[in-house]
């Protein structure tokens, strides 16, 4: 994505561009947001609205703007890393604010991820230090999106896909109404030079036959059908595996950076990858092989656990227990309703 992305960079304001392709990849989705209302019923209500409106703004106007802008101040296969630390962003975010439990394995992901940012950044030695700090508040506010539409979208009654096209279809709408407003002559005089591409944005201009291919592989598949797909696949096997996506980009990103675009990788960029690939991985199986590791060792030194596995024993029969009571409530329930029908003749008899 960031490859195709740098390439569109010198070829459209990236404003525009980010515009064109959130409008376009969230009209791909709208089918099927347009399905799923009707066939679940869904009435999405002024205060739904709001939140989705909110959610587009954050990741439309805030986040990939910024996101873009990044990606033509450094390289892209550095920003392409930035932007997949946010499931680590996200997982503070969810700690701090919605009181989400944060395991010992997630807070070594953390401080591995941290760490592998600070290698590829650096800071002793920056190159393009701007674009990389605007990569990184990206990622974050990208992480604070995924938040939000998570949560919102339980709130309102929608899956993750068509909370995506709707908070894509507003967040387009709104930055459109602000590019509107850079072509207001007392605003677009008061933009530095430095910033001359928030001045009079345009909004369709560089679009022909030679750029469309790119413009539609951009906004219908990076955008829309990528989107959509992780959210189907999210929704299939699970948040974790889902996540196995952006443990590809980091390393994918640099090599695809280097044959296509020429961007040389440096040592400290890929030991950062390796370190941020092994924050990703604890992240995603490491409370899985904390168990098998504490059930190996449990095997070996038996007596060690006994208290820990007669804790379980008791558990286990407290679990049956609750679930014998419940049974034997529905079956008193089903004979209740029974001998109250025969008693209104509705049933010929028991049998």
């Amino acid at each position: 994505m960031e490859i195709a992305l740098k390439i569109a960079g010198g070829q459209f304001n990236p404003i525009e561009l980010n515009f064109i392709r959130f409008l376009i990849g969230g009209l791909a989705l709208l089918p099927f947001t347009i399905l799923y209302l009707k066939k679940n019923n869904v009435k999405i209500s002024k205060s739904g609205w709001g939140r989705i409106a909110l959610t587009g703004f954050v990741i439309v106007v805030v986040s990939m703007t910024l996101y873009q802008i990044s990606i033509g101040m450094a390289k892209a296969s550095v920003i392409a890393i930035m932007l997949s630390a946010n499931p680590i962003f996200g997982l503070i975010i969810g700690f701090v604010f919605l009181k989400e439990k944060l395991s010992r394995t997630n807070v070594l992901a953390l401080v591995l991820t941290l760490v592998g940012l600070l290698i590829i950044i650096n800071p002793f030695h920056l190159s393009g230090a701007m674009g990389i700090m605007l990569g990184l508040l990206s990622s974050i506010i990208f992480g604070v999106y995924g938040v939000m539409s998570r949560v919102y979208g339980g709130k309102i009654g929608l899956n993750g896909l068509s909370m995506t096209c709707l908070a894509f279809l507003f967040g387009s709408g709104e930055l459109g109404i602000l590019m509107a407003i850079s072509h207001i002559p007392a605003v677009a005089s008061a933009i530095p030079s430095n910033f001359s591409q928030f001045s009079n944005i345009p909004y369709f201009q560089g679009i022909s036959l030679q750029t469309l291919p790119l413009i539609l592989y951009i906004s219908v598949l990076v955008t829309g059908v990528a989107f959509g797909l992780y959210f189907l696949s999210m929704e299939k096997v699970g948040i974790l595996q889902a996540s196995l996506i952006f443990l590809v980009k980091p390393a994918l990103a640099p090599v695809l950076s280097l044959l296509i675009l020429g961007e040389a990788m440096t040592a400290n960029t890929i030991f950062g990858i390796v370190v941020i690939l092994l924050g990703s991985l604890v992240t995603l199986m490491g409370e899985k092989i904390a168990y098998r590791v504490m059930a190996i060792f449990r095997r070996n030194n038996p007596e060690a656990h006994q208290e820990v596995d007669e804790l379980e024993i008791v558990k286990d029969k407290i679990e049956n227990s609750e679930l014998a009571k419940r049974r034997k409530a529905t079956e008193e329930a089903v004979r209740d309703t029974l001998e109250a029908k025969k008693e209104r003749q509705e049933l010929p008899s028991e049998d």
